[in-house]
């Protein structure tokens, strides 16, 4: 067995290196979905703390334990580990939620069980020769306000009380602590996807945290995301040691609602110029870049699907052909789901998609979720007029931040992705009453790499640009 030898990597000017001085370009996915869920990767609606609660109500603690605690083995396992390095990918991004490891009502008081499946994912990458790095997806009161961050709300109240800001700096001492000998952790993110409206106190923690992290651990990078949503830097004005900053580089060609990719001169030029742009802080400093996350969805029935996917590869394709050019660490969303788009997805044939699939057309039908919107005339007779209807009372609306969001963002964050996601999470559960635990052991088993397929298209394009060619 190969024996991967690993030191810690560090920044020098506006590389990364290894211990012998030797640049390091990291290539990977995000493991979005395992210890941060999203609705979209699993298929529950609304946020996590809120699926977590109904499936406790309905199963009890017994069951609820034990499903949840299957459900992260199975989400990644040797298997997968084998096949993500096989792909040619050297690092894997782990999103985690504080809950995991520190709870509300019990603050500052570790939560030592939280590090179970966490070491083993780690320990399972380096095994493979995968570097990883700890991305901090969800604190209290949400660094933004979205559901990806565990917010039931739409606005981020990390940014206006203090308390939260300190439970995350007390969070990342306990986890530099325990992490900081591991020269198989690329580093730390310590938080994802900030949206501070003020935009002024987001560089401000940085430096705070920083100093906090280095007080314990003084070898890892910090992987530093810029504001909303890890695109705008322009209240950054001093660069920190031994940090990457990271930008998230989504194209709207990648998504239903958007132009579709055709590979033209002025959708190449329009990519690359995106790119730039979000990346003018760190040419400016001459420090690394990282782009965390990008990635179009894709598309599971219908008339033309393989069409529409052929083009989302083609565009992923000259999306990755200009991060080689500039030669930058990248990490595409995502590993795993239920086929929107992980380089693995759960089997049609699944326990999981069989038993659920009344309630995912459902969802889908309803825009539940925000990630990959499908067109719907019926929802947009509905909130067409509504969303008018505020633009005309409240001009002000259309400045409200995050101002990346349109009025009609805003209105379906708070009426669909909060109201109706909220009261939709019992019926979701309601599909694992009175199952067994050898039933709860099958579904949770749905999420294995073995009863999974394998997006191919996707996979091929990330091993041409990993340096692997069929």
């Amino acid at each position: 067995m190969t024996t991967f030898e690993y030191s810690f990597l560090k920044v020098e000017g506006e590389r990364v290196v290894d211990g012998k001085g030797r640049d390091t370009i990291l290539r990977g996915a995000g493991l979005g979905g395992w210890m941060n869920m999203e609705n979209f990767i699993t298929g529950y609606p609304g946020q996590e703390n809120q699926h977590r609660a109904a499936m406790l109500e309905v199963l009890g603690p017994e069951k609820y334990e034990y499903f949840f605690d299957k459900w992260l083995e199975y989400f990644f396992m040797e298997e997968d580990a084998k096949f993500f390095a096989s792909v040619g990918m050297n690092c894997l991004r782990i999103p985690f939620n504080y809950h995991h490891f520190e709870d509300d009502m019990n603050p500052r008081v570790l939560k030592k069980e939280g590090f179970k499946h966490l070491d083993r994912v780690i320990n399972l990458c380096a095994k493979h020769g995968i570097y990883t790095i700890l991305d901090l997806h969800a604190v209290p009161g949400g660094q933004n306000p979205d559901w990806h961050s565990d917010n039931n709300t739409n606005s981020a109240y990390f940014w206006d009380y203090k308390d939260f800001q300190d439970r995350v700096v007390w969070l990342w001492e306990q986890l530099a602590e325990h992490y900081k000998d591991y020269t198989c952790i690329a580093g730390y993110n310590p938080l994802n996807e900030p949206c501070d409206p003020k935009h002024t106190r987001l560089p401000a923690f940085y430096d705070r945290v920083e100093k906090a992290i280095r007080a314990v651990d003084r070898n890892h990078i910090l992987w530093l995301d810029g504001n909303t949503f890890a695109i705008d830097f322009k209240a950054f004005k001093h660069t920190l040691p031994n940090c990457v900053y990271s930008l998230h580089d989504y194209a709207l060609m990648g998504f239903p609602t958007g132009e579709r990719y055709t590979g033209t001169p002025h959708q190449n030029q329009k990519l690359e110029s995106q790119f730039l742009r979000k990346a003018e802080f760190m040419y400016t400093n001459k420090v690394p870049i990282w782009n965390g996350e990008f990635g179009p969805v894709y598309s599971s029935d219908g008339p033309g699907s393989e069409e529409i996917n052929d083009e989302r590869f083609n565009l992923l394709g000259q999306q990755l052909r200009i991060y080689d050019k500039y030669k930058v660490s990248w990490s595409i969303w995502l590993y795993k789901d239920i086929g929107v788009q992980g380089m693995v997805y759960t089997s049609p044939e699944s326990p999981w998609i069989k038993t659920l699939k009344p309630f995912l057309e459902k969802k889908k039908a309803l825009q539940a979720d925000a990630w990959g919107l499908y067109p719907s005339e019926e929802i947009d007779q509905i909130f067409k007029p509504l969303v008018a209807w505020v633009e005309k009372n409240s001009p002000d609306a259309a400045n409200k931040y995050p101002d990346t969001w349109a009025v009609k963002r805003h209105v379906s964050r708070l009426v669909k992705e909060c109201l109706l996601s909220e009261t939709l999470s019992m019926e979701f559960a309601r599909y694992f009453e009175g199952m067994t635990f050898d039933q709860l052991d099958a579904m949770a088993e749905s999420f294995s790499f073995r009863s999974s397929k394998q997006r191919e298209g996707l996979n091929r394009i990330l091993r041409e640009h990993s340096g692997i060619v069929d």
